[in-house]
């Protein structure tokens, strides 16, 4: 059995032969465990959690991992910035989380030559826009995280076509009426 992080999992056709990377652990209950990646940049920050992050294990890891894929370059600007409130906000860390996160990879998270340096021709939540579109979600009502994962499955179907929060709003409006 090898575990993938979700959004790994999205990246797979059923009947797909791809070619991965992988990282074992051991666990009291479970014996060996292995975790699959896609790349080795996503192998590396998944040690990184491990390792760096105090009291993370694989599982905590892989979720870690999983929330910083959907923006790395945000992510990594956060953490740079000591910005909590964007790291619970988008992220869906919790304030205790994003907190020992920052404290832990402050230092480390520049060893890390990835996606995670941020890409400059992708959208980003802290543009403006996409940060807009979720607090008006979240001030409708809906959830933060709710909110985030509903933003985030759209900027990954528009695949860099540039949109107005207005328009975004509506497309994630519904969405979530469904």
């Amino acid at each position: 059995e090898i575990r993938f992080c979700e959004n790994s999992l999205n990246a797979f056709a059923v009947g797909e032969e791809r070619e991965f990377y992988i990282s074992q652990s051991f666990s009291m209950y479970e014996g060996a465990v292995f975790y699959g990646f896609l790349s080795s940049e996503h192998r590396d920050i998944f040690e990184l959690f491990r390792k760096a992050v105090p009291n993370t294990g694989a599982k905590k890891a892989l979720d870690y991992l999983n929330k910083t894929l959907k923006s790395p370059g945000d992510f990594k600007r956060a953490v740079l910035k000591n910005d909590v409130k964007q790291l619970t906000g988008i992220f869906g860390f919790t304030a205790k989380t994003a907190e020992k996160i920052i404290a832990a990879l402050k230092d480390r998270i520049s060893e890390i030559k990835t996606e995670l340096s941020g890409d400059e021709g992708s959208p980003s939540y802290e543009s403006g826009r996409y940060a807009d579109a979720m607090n008006a979600l979240v001030s409708l009502g809906y959830k933060p995280a709710a909110a985030r994962d509903t933003v985030s499955g759209i900027i990954s179907e528009l695949k860099g076509e540039d949109r107005s929060p207005e328009e975004i709003i509506k497309m994630a409006l519904r969405k979530l009426s469904r």
